[in-house]
């Protein structure tokens, strides 16, 4: 082949399109349901249309809204998919009629303004569910727990927030549920939502010690103020405390081992020989009678 052929081919090689990025799946959202009978209400309304944004804004995803769900339902006459209360036969055979591969319902329960909605995502293709949450409704709403849901169902590796350390004295050692953990340049961490264990320790301070609530997409400010010791290891010298001179003395003559065995040599000869002239004045008899010189 010569080279202009050669050029030819690479630049046919260059020309041909890149790969086309694997198909979206395509998400339905059932329509929520209180007491196995769909929730019209105004606030459930609202939290489904959330929960559809929260679907169409991940990638590789689709979302079918529960509107057109509930359509499809309709037209197919089978009334008890409506209700399938979390049965993942019943989600998975929703899911072929839609041509969904993923089905996401909610069953509502509580009383007055503080409901709970439990969500579960159901994979249509082996009828098994893949993960479940729940949600709360109320006056003290988070707007962000919708999307915080669904990224939990959907992308549960991306459903995490961020601490960010202000520590006040440099060197300190972070640790995260006991694992040794290596902040940023930032001094940021991004850490799975859900109440986390966090120690810093500095060897010259006490231990800053919290559980922390970490929230979905959001930063939690983590201000550490270490307390130092009142005496640390740099205050200490290494100079002796006792700087006296030792003086070894000899004891006096008559305390010395040799004058002493000397002395106890002498006692026992004195006691020795006043022993033996007490024994030759004893009579050579057998026996005598008192205040007499006969024997007995």
């Amino acid at each position: 082949m010569d080279r202009g052929a050669r050029a030819g081919a690479t630049a046919a090689a260059d020309d041909k399109p890149a790969p086309a990025p694997p198909p979206s799946k395509l998400v339905a959202i059932a329509p929520l349901a209180t007491l196995d009978a769909e929730d019209t209400s105004a606030p459930i309304k609202k939290l489904t249309s959330q929960l559809e944004a929260a679907v169409a804004s991940l990638g590789g995803m689709r979302v079918m809204p529960a509107a057109q769900v509930a359509d499809a339902i309709k037209k197919a006459k089978k009334p008890q998919l409506r209700a399938c209360e979390g049965e993942v036969t019943c989600l998975a055979e929703l899911g072929k009629l839609v041509g969904a591969q993923i089905v996401i319902a909610g069953q509502i329960g509580g009383l007055g303004d503080s409901r709970v909605v439990y969500l579960t995502a159901t994979d249509v293709a082996t009828a098994k569910e893949l993960r479940s949450t729940t949600l709360g409704l109320g006056s003290n709403e988070d707007p962000t727990a919708p999307a915080g849901a669904i990224v939990r169902l959907l992308d549960p590796g991306k459903h995490r927030g961020t601490l960010h350390f202000a520590i006040d004295v440099t060197g300190a050692t972070v640790y995260v549920n006991g694992t040794r953990i290596k902040l940023d340049q930032t001094n940021n961490l991004s850490l799975d939502v859900g109440t986390q264990a966090i120690r810093v320790t500095h060897p010259e301070y006490r231990d800053f010690v919290r559980f922390i609530d970490v929230a979905y997409g959001k930063t939690v400010d983590v201000a550490v103020g270490l307390t130092q010791y009142p005496i640390v290891r740099r205050d200490i010298q290494g100079n002796p405390i006792n700087r006296d001179q030792q003086v070894l003395v000899d004891p006096p003559l008559y305390r010395r081992w040799y004058v002493v065995a000397g002395a106890a040599l002498v006692l026992a000869v004195i006691s020795g020989a006043i022993v033996a002239s007490q024994v030759r004045d004893l009579p050579n008899t057998p026996c005598r009678i008192v205040g007499s010189d006969d024997d007995c």
